[in-house]
């Protein structure tokens, strides 16, 4: 999963990102609701953890402008404020969980997990696939004419998002996000290291490639347009 954490306590958000980066999971943070909300409104997570004090717009703040926008993205609050008149409302705001300090990881973890299944059984997205290539999400397996692709974190990362985009330019801004730390320094040309990588493992054994380099643009998977040009492995 990619979990945005919104958290102005710099102890906290280490102890949380250093959790989930260590339980597999890519954790973004960020120190304040103006730019959580930023982040939030980028669509490239799959649940965001949000502490209701934050300086600035605090956590129901930015809770509420996600709904109004219609953005779904699940939503465990923190707070040390926990009382029952209190956890109604960060659920009336809009939050799908909440939960009082102090907190053992172990729950932070399994509600985040359960927030994550709740979404894909409501969304119905398990499963997504582009002409013969397929990737279920929930087991993060892929495969391509039913032959199975062994896939590294990275890889699965970048392939997702270029599935949920497919049939069109996905840049390598976009791609850095959706598989790197948001404050990741990218050395080189990494990006486009990975995705040969993963081009190498969708194509082996197949004549046709279907994933696809926009010169000057992006990548894209599937049907290569005829007025776009393509560019080098």
């Amino acid at each position: 999963m990619r979990i945005l954490i919104v958290e102005d306590d710099k102890k906290t958000a280490r102890f949380l990102t250093r959790g989930l980066n260590e339980s597999g999971h890519v954790a973004d943070h960020a120190a304040g609701g103006e730019l959580g909300l930023t982040l939030a409104m980028e669509g490239i997570y799959d649940v965001a953890i949000i502490d209701r004090i934050l300086p600035g717009l605090d956590g129901l703040a930015v809770v509420a402008e996600l709904r109004r926008q219609k953005i779904n993205l699940p939503v465990l609050m923190l707070s040390g404020i926990a009382t029952a008149k209190d956890r109604i409302e960060g659920l009336r705001s809009g939050c799908d969980d909440y939960l009082g300090k102090p907190y053992a990881f172990s729950e932070i973890l399994a509600r985040v997990q359960a927030l994550q299944r709740r979404n894909d059984r409501t969304a119905g997205a398990d499963i997504l696939s582009v002409g013969d290539l397929t990737l279920d999400v929930k087991k993060r397996q892929a495969a391509r004419a039913g032959s199975a692709i062994d896939l590294q974190n990275r890889e699965f990362l970048l392939l997702r998002t270029l599935m949920q985009h497919a049939n069109a330019v996905v840049t390598r801004s976009m791609l850095l996000e959706a598989a790197w730390d948001y404050d990741f320094e990218p050395k080189g040309n990494i990006v486009d290291m990975h995705i040969h990588r993963l081009r190498k493992k969708l194509n082996s054994g197949f004549e046709e490639s279907i994933l696809h380099t926009i010169a000057g643009a992006g990548y894209l998977i599937g049907r290569m347009p005829e007025d776009q040009a393509l560019g080098g492995d």
